[in-house]
């Protein structure tokens, strides 16, 4: 094992297991990474199953929330190290779950010559812009409807923990009538949140719109609340300002578009509430406009050229994520078609609800497929069926999730939803010529 600090002050861990394969996992984190602390621990069920499949591991991160742009400067470094520490890898594979999932995938776009593969798992792959623009969305329709007179912050954020007591109330409050749950299933709909939360539970029938209000009800209370009206304040500070915005953005038309249109309608009839009325108000109600530097600042840290310049990528998603939302995974391979790479990308997806649930055994499997990519240059059979029977041929004790839950294999079939409201580099010129001065 290795450990020490890299120019940035990032610190960066290093283990090489006595058998190891000649393959690095050059590894990203998403969340904050605690002054002093290592960016993993080998006893996390996932680093060791890895370790003692062969593979090396590097890593590292940034402090705060949305670290990309520290963790982009310092994986060249990071793999610098690596090879004056160890010895220069026959293969690198960069992976990375969450914001690390967006990590990984940009550093595809940002040092492809130093990557032979990538492995995102569930990662916001919409880009930068396009997800915070989502959350947006969801926060603005949760205000509107809600409490449309209250000082709670969609942008701009003052008051971070103050922003978070107050959304929090507004959400539990809304919880305890029916109105105030068909809006905010109407705001989950919005932004395509899944209803399904616990991984452990089956998933809420299709027809069973109170059941799925519940989760959805989860997802915000968790964790959405939290990354919509506080966390956001810490992007804006890296971005200098705010780089969201929804002028001209239809709410209605983004309604009938959702996967949850049918539970708003029932939901709302249940409620006896007007939802046209509802849908008049979010027309009526003051849009949002953003600071140009701010979204060129995101539009670095990152959107997606769909360019993978020869690097093949395996991503790995769960069909009920509400945080970070499966059509994350059709934005990125709309524009990576559109680049001319879609031979060069593959997506896995696992029924199961949860953010980042899969199992170790998952994505030992999913690893071994994409080293398969690398060392054969074609893609080996990728069918469920073929993923579950290799993955259940695996020790049981890799069978855990992130959660620490058992599960079963869960590969399956699975068409995402169109990404809401799409933002890569297509959009970026237009919008920043319609946001600059006389544009």
């Amino acid at each position: 094992m290795h450990k020490g600090s890299l120019a940035s002050g990032s610190k960066f861990l290093v283990h090489v297991p006595a058998h190891w394969n000649g393959i690095l996992l050059l590894y990203s984190r998403g969340l904050p990474l605690p002054v002093g602390e290592a960016p993993w621990s080998a006893d996390d069920p996932l680093f060791a199953g890895l370790l003692n499949e062969g593979y090396a591991i590097a890593g590292t991160g940034g402090t705060g929330f949305w670290p990309l742009e520290e963790t982009f400067a310092n994986q060249s470094e990071l793999l610098d190290t690596f090879a004056n520490l160890v010895e220069a890898p026959k293969e690198t594979i960069a992976w990375g779950f969450s914001i690390g999932g967006i990590t990984t995938a940009g550093l595809v776009q940002l040092m492809p010559d130093r990557l032979s593969g990538a492995l995102p798992l569930c990662g916001n792959l919409a880009g930068a812009v396009g997800v915070h623009n989502r959350e947006l969305d969801i926060a603005f329709v949760f205000k509107t409807l809600l409490a449309p007179d209250s000082p709670l912050d969609l942008v701009r954020i003052s008051s971070p923990g103050q922003n978070l007591e107050l959304a929090t109330s507004i959400l539990e409050q809304a919880q305890r009538s029916a109105e105030g749950r068909a809006r905010l299933a109407l705001s989950a709909a919005i932004g395509n949140i899944p209803g399904w939360y616990d991984p452990a539970s089956p998933e809420p029938a299709a027809d069973d719109f109170t059941k799925q209000q519940e989760n959805q009800f989860c997802w915000y209370d968790e964790v959405g609340i939290l990354v919509f009206f506080a966390l956001r304040a810490q992007v804006e500070r890296r971005a200098g300002g705010n780089p969201s915005w929804n002028v001209g953005v239809d709410y209605q038309a983004r309604l009938t578009s959702s996967i949850n249109s049918q539970q708003v309608y029932w939901l709302y009839r249940t409620a006896k509430l007007e939802l046209e009325a509802d849908l008049a108000a979010l027309s009526r109600g003051h849009r949002i406009e953003p600071e140009p530097d701010a979204v060129r600042y995101l539009e670095q840290h990152i959107v997606f050229s769909g360019n993978l310049q020869g690097t093949p990528v395996l991503a790995l998603h769960t069909s009920g994520d509400g945080l970070v939302t499966p059509d994350n995974e059709q934005a990125y391979a709309d524009v990576v078609d559109w680049a001319g790479g879609n031979h060069l990308l593959r997506q896995l997806y696992l029924r199961r609800g949860g953010h980042c649930t899969h199992t170790t055994a998952e994505v030992v499997t999913a690893l071994r497929a994409l080293v398969d990519r690398i060392e054969t240059n074609r893609w080996p059979d990728l069918d469920p069926d073929e993923l579950n029977a290799a993955t259940s041929s695996l020790a049981p004790e890799l069978m855990v999730s992130r959660t620490g839950d058992m599960a079963a294999p869960a590969y399956f079939s699975f068409v995402p939803p169109v990404f809401p409201r799409p933002y890569d580099v297509r959009s970026s010129n237009t919008v920043r010529n319609s946001l600059s001065p006389g544009g």
